[in-house]
């Protein structure tokens, strides 16, 4: 029997996602924790529901130097005024031991306020996921930290990693132990992953994900789109080896690694040494493909680097197609010992647009990779002055993937 996302229990979805989460009314009132929240806080629901939030957690007054407690005042003031999300950096807010007055316990989080809406944008209640990351910063204070990382304000991608693995370490584990209705949880997990709240900003982009339709619907592929100070964008594109749930984890964790990486690099290359090094350690991330492109409207200029995957395409106005094929290092964590990875860069003009792909779109069984890619390059070059939205769905008809394929597809396009 099929179930669709209409049929999820929401409450028991709540109750049972791995990140502590709790929810306030428009007053700051809690009304609903959930099972992580309420085992990080070691609260109970009677403890808590009922209460405001600055109220059952008034912070440390011992440690006047923190400012966990302005600063998320602060973020929620923001989220109530634009009811926009607002991620929070890194914050330290202790937290009051229960039975021992006066006692607090140092914690560190990773605080994402989301607004939650009517139909008229009136603010319902505001959901806080308050990742705790203490156990990590407690393990970089102490020395036991990668070597390349210095200090605790450049370790935000450390954090990053960490939270993510976590989070979806656990939830990989309870998507395993489903029976029935695994394949439209697992589906639905995908699509949350994938979700990239840089492309609220932009018009000219358009991106695509089709699960596989010969597997478990779930597979390894991710996009990703970031938006970098001076006007600079970022287009990422993965592939994980493998199907099933264990990729889409693998999956979720690579995509955030990368993500994290690219804000802390200087250069595309860069964040691929990273990804490649955080491979290494990752059970099911070695032979991992990935590429990113950041692209820099001052100079006009793409500067990409590329971990064994298939080569970006720039669609010039007039429909003439160029493979960003200059540079291809190795998947992800392949070499014996740390080599530093290669990038080039790409003049392009305003108007030109650029493509990003997985291996399911082009590849055929029995066929080579380079007939997939003529036929990849033909197509775009037919719908080149089409709009990015208009073109990926002409791209999906026209290589007659847009009811899916043997292999999942993901698929970024970026006009210029």
């Amino acid at each position: 029997m099929a179930h669709g996302i209409a049929d999820l229990d929401y409450a028991a979805f709540f109750e049972l996602t791995p990140s502590p989460s709790v929810v306030l009314d428009p007053d700051l009132v809690i009304v609903e924790v959930n099972h992580a929240y309420r085992k990080a806080t070691g609260r109970t629901r009677e403890d808590l529901l009922g209460r405001h939030l600055f109220d059952a957690f008034p912070g440390n007054p011992a440690d006047q130097e923190s400012d966990g407690v302005r600063n998320l005042s602060a973020s929620l003031q923001r989220v109530i005024e634009s009811r926009e999300p607002d991620t929070m950096a890194l914050q330290k807010y202790d937290i009051a031991i229960t039975g021992r007055p006066g006692v607090h316990e140092e914690r560190w989080w990773l605080p994402t306020n989301t607004p939650i809406l009517g139909p008229d944008r009136a603010l319902k209640s505001i959901l806080i996921r308050m990742d705790d990351v203490t156990p990590l910063v407690n393990a970089l204070s102490s020395g036991d930290r990668p070597p390349a990382r210095t200090s605790i304000e450049g370790d935000g991608l450390g954090a990053e990693l960490y939270t993510r693995a976590r989070e979806l370490q656990l939830l990989n584990q309870g998507l395993r132990s489903a029976h029935d209705r695994e394949h439209e949880v697992a589906v639905t997990l995908q699509k949350t992953m994938l979700m990239t709240p840089d492309l609220q900003h932009h018009d000219g982009v358009a991106v695509r994900y089709l699960p596989a339709v010969e597997t478990l619907n779930v597979c390894g592929d991710w996009y990703d789109f970031i938006d970098l100070p001076g006007d600079r964008v970022v287009l990422t594109i993965g592939d994980v080896v493998g199907h099933g749930l264990e990729a889409a984890a693998v999956m979720g964790m690579m995509r955030s690694a990368l993500n994290a990486a690219i804000r802390t690099s200087e250069r595309p290359a860069q964040a691929l040494e990273v990804l490649g090094l955080y491979a290494r350690s990752l059970e099911g991330a070695v032979n991992t493909t990935a590429a990113n492109a950041m692209v820099d409207p001052d100079s006009r200029v793409i500067t990409y680097s590329n971990a064994g995957h298939p080569p970006p395409v720039l669609v010039r106005a007039n429909g003439e197609c160029e493979l960003l094929n200059q540079i291809v290092d190795p998947p992800l964590g392949t070499r014996p010992r740390h080599v530093p990875r290669s990038q080039a860069g790409h003049v392009y003009t305003p108007g030109d647009t650029l493509v990003l792909y997985t291996d399911g779109l082009i590849e055929r069984r029995g066929e080579d990779i380079d007939e997939g890619l003529a036929r990849l390059v033909a197509t775009l070059g037919r719908h080149g002055a089409h709009s990015p939205e208009r073109m990926a769905d002409a791209l999906l008809s026209n290589l007659v993937v847009a009811g899916g394929a043997r292999d999942d597809i993901a698929l970024i396009i970026f006009r210029l």
